[in-house]
Parts: structure tokens; sequence; C-alpha cells
């Protein structure tokens, strides 16, 4: 059993990802929106909510955790390792490979500010950015619309808009989405920074990290079964 957990529904695209990759497991989908945004609230309530979440999906017996939440995983995936027992897999911007395949030397990211602040993200800039112009945006309102299901139309195209405008500008090459409620808004995102510009998320490489994980704990397969909980519903 494999447990996810997000702020909201964000996380679903990583989960997505994972169905498609390793179809013969079971998984417990949790989504924490009665809590969410995560990205503007204290540090310690994010650690508080994640730790919460997981001490739920250990009780469901999970084998392994995914922090589907980059907000999440900056702020508490050290505490939960050295927490819980169970391996963790958890999400980091795909800045690394923006850098390499950046032909203008301009790289935009949007996250979270905890996600910005995140040892994780820090690091990954300080060994890899050192001749990149990186961008960063806090994406504010974003979350809310995927949360509200509102994932096309002028509010999201005005609201991308604020955000990549000033990259594009500036000649980035490269659109880094540091948050897994960012993807579903992909369709606007394209459209806004025209065929020029690549647009890239984790899902991929988190899945591919999940699967390593999993040849080291042998897990036999299971029915595919997947379980959806939310703290609005429990």
């Amino acid at each position: 059993m494999i447990g996810v957990f997000d702020s909201g529904e964000g996380g679903k695209s990583v989960l997505k990802e994972l169905k498609n990759r390793i179809p013969n497991q079971n998984f417990i989908y949790y989504g924490d929106n009665a809590y969410c945004p995560y990205g503007d609230k204290p540090i310690s309530y994010v650690i508080n909510r994640s730790d919460t979440i997981v001490s739920f999906l250990v009780e469901k017996k999970v084998d392994l955790v995914v922090v589907a939440c980059n907000t999440a995983t900056a702020t508490s995936i050290d505490y939960l390792r050295s927490k819980y027992k169970i391996p963790f897999v958890g999400m980091e911007p795909a800045i690394k490979p923006a850098i390499l395949h950046s032909k203008t030397g301009v790289v935009g990211v949007l996250a979270t500010g905890n996600t910005f602040n995140g040892r994780l993200y820090k690091s990954t800039l300080k060994k890899y950015a050192k001749d990149t112009q990186v961008l960063q945006a806090a994406g504010n309102g974003l979350v809310e619309l995927v949360e509200a299901n509102i994932l096309e139309g002028p509010e999201v195209d005005a609201l991308i808009h604020k955000y990549l405008d000033p990259m594009l500008k500036a000649n980035a090459d490269q659109i880094v989405l540091g948050c897994t409620h960012y993807p579903f808004l992909l369709k606007s995102f394209k459209k806004i920074a025209g065929p020029s510009v690549t647009i890239l998320s984790s899902e991929s490489a988190i899945a591919r990290q999940v699967i390593n994980k999993l040849s080291t704990l042998k897990l036999p397969d299971e029915e595919g079964r997947i379980e959806y909980f939310s703290s609005k519903e429990i």
C-alpha cells in the first residue's frame, strides 16, 4: 500500500503518474482540503498537518508515503523521516533539468514561499544556478482556482499572465511548476508561454523514485485500487 498526500487536489497529478507507471499497486490518497492551501501557512502548522496525515496513513498500514506537495516536502519531510520508520518520497521543483536545458540562461519558477525557503530547493539552486538567472514567483491564487475546479478561462489566464509575463519578458525559456496543483492548469500555461518555452513539473521524476523504492521493498502486485480520503470528510 502506497500513501500519497497533499494539501488538497494537487497531489492527484502525482497519483495519476504513479497509477500509470505502477498500475498493480494499491494507493491511499489523502487530500487535506479543509486546511488548504499550505503555501502561506507557518512552517510549524504545515509540519503538524503533515504529521497528522502520516499518522493516519500509517494506521492504514502503508508501506511508503509520497509527500505529493512541494510545500509539505520543503517544510516537513526531514521531520517525518526522523519520526517514522517507513520510507518517504518527496517533491522537488525541476530546477536542475530546467537549468541544464536552458538556452537563454533564464529560468522561471512558480512555487510557494515555503518551497523557495526549503533546504532542497536552496541546495539545488546553489549547486546548479551559478550561471543561470532564476526568476521566482509565488503563485498566489492558483491553488485556490484548482481547488474550486476552475481550470481554464479568463480568471486563470489573467493570473498566469501576472506571473509569467515578467519571466517571458526577461527571455525565460524554461518555466518550472513547483506546486502539484499547477499542472492542472497546464493548458493555460502552455498557451500563454508559447511553443518556444518548456514547461516542467516533477511527476515523472517522483514516479521513478517511487519505483526505485519499491524495488528495495519488494512489494507484491496488488489489486490496483485507490482509496480517497479528505479532511473535509473526516
